[in-house]
């Protein structure tokens, strides 16, 4: 369909103004259009919601990897690769510290969340030790993976391997308010029950 056609100005303004999507869809089949067409025209602002929301991050490579990306287009995570001169063995029990050769500038408000990947924690018992590890916005240093191996046999890590992936997630910065003895926390229904209060069942 020609975005320049009347027809196509007709749709937008529809869309823009129509009080239910049921509504919308009758005055838009009026025009004459199949539901493949309005299946393609949802598909088209359902796209076009997800550009607006999306961030601009700013990163160096310094490694030999391919860069940062989703694989695939729901994934909250992008893979974090080794960038390593020599294959690292972790020993069971033992923890170390694996560069990725990648600076991240991110925008106010926002951190990168460094996880675990299932598959090595599932199938190796490797996974990140400070899970989630915190990359703050001020930091532009190269992020690197703290990773303990919980299995029972020896892991080798190569370069170019995944070792974890990084997910942005925005920050809510709070504004403290300090209380004077005169003044008490609101009590809930848990009071101050800690570890094992609520039991197992």
């Amino acid at each position: 369909m020609d975005k320049n056609s009347k027809t196509w100005k007709e749709i937008i303004s529809l869309n823009k103004n129509s009080p239910s999507k049921d509504d919308e869809g009758s005055m838009l089949r009026s025009l004459g259009l199949d539901d493949k067409m309005l299946k393609q025209i949802e598909e088209e602002q359902i796209d076009a919601a997800k550009e607006q929301v999306k961030i601009r991050v700013n990163f160096v490579n310094t490694s030999t990897n391919e860069d940062p990306k989703h694989k695939y287009i729901d994934d909250s995570g992008m893979d974090l690769r080794a960038d390593l001169e020599e294959s690292v063995c972790i020993e069971p029990g033992e923890i170390k510290l694996i560069p990725t050769g990648l600076h991240f500038e991110l925008p106010e408000s926002m951190e990168i969340q460094v996880r675990p990947r299932s598959g090595l924690a599932a199938k190796n018992g490797v996974t990140v030790l400070n899970t989630p590890g915190t990359v703050d916005r001020g930091y532009i240093g190269e992020i690197k993976v703290i990773l303990i191996n919980l299995g029972k046999s020896k892991f080798n890590i190569n370069h170019g391997d995944r070792i974890a992936q990084a997910v942005i997630c925005p920050v809510i910065t709070a504004r403290w308010s300090i209380l004077t003895k005169k003044h008490r926390l609101d009590k809930t229904q848990r009071g101050d029950g800690g570890f094992g209060s609520t039991g197992i069942n």
